[in-house]
């Protein structure tokens, strides 16, 4: 199975009472892993509410970097 791998950053939460927002952005560098992110993804921007008192409410924090894995749905 075929899959695109891209690494995001945390840049921040915003808390709206009944759910949170991550906002991530396509992490980006001139050496090593992130060098070789930066040539295939250079720029990128992720948005995910989450309801609180789910698992992943928690998950997300600023400043910490995250693979996101990319597979075709059936």
């Amino acid at each position: 199975m075929k899959k695109v791998r891209a690494k995001f950053q945390c840049n921040a939460i915003t808390d709206y009472g009944t759910t949170k927002v991550a906002q991530l952005g396509a992490v980006y560098g001139t050496e090593g892993e992130n060098k070789d992110f930066t040539d295939a993804t250079p720029s990128g921007d992720l948005s995910i509410s989450i309801d609180k008192g789910t698992p992943a409410c928690e998950f997300f924090e600023p400043g910490k970097q995250y693979y996101l894995d990319f597979t075709a749905a059936k």
